[in-house]
């Protein structure tokens, strides 16, 4: 059995392999994946603050808050001030639409990946991996 520690390179391996191979279709929807993961979880996730969102991707406050101030000024987002520092985000109804886009895009990744390997969506290793990232941004 592989060593498990490969895990985490792994993973690594597809998420910049992600990223390399969707790169050109989010820019001609005039997106980073970043953004794009954002736009998906602010979908999954009503009510949702910038904190929140940092917190569900494990990414820097100071990098959503800037991806977001892209997003708002593109139309995609609007931001509502809660009490004390939070901003509360929500897409827009051209964000919703670019939603679509996105979904798509990713979907068609894993689906061609998934293909190329024989892998079927239903893989016990899906749970898994959903399970680990689970209790990290639950923490």
């Amino acid at each position: 059995m592989k060593d498990l520690g490969y895990l985490a390179q792994d993973i690594s391996i597809l998420h910049r392999q992600y990223y390399k191979d969707t790169g050109n279709e989010f820019d001609k929807l005039d997106l980073n994946p970043t953004a794009a993961c954002i736009l998906l979880t602010i979908n999954d996730h009503q009510n949702i603050n910038q904190s929140q969102i940092a917190r569900q991707l494990v990414l820097d406050k100071g990098m959503v808050a800037r991806q977001i101030k892209k997003l708002a000024d593109k139309g995609w987002v609007t931001k509502h001030p809660l009490p004390g520092k939070a901003l509360e985000v929500s897409l827009t109804d051209s964000g919703k639409e670019l939603l679509n886009k996105v979904q798509t895009i990713r979907s068609n990744w894993w689906k061609d990946r998934f293909a190329q390997t024989g892998i079927e969506a239903d893989s016990p290793i899906i749970p898994s991996i959903e399970k680990v990232v689970k209790t990290i941004i639950d923490n």
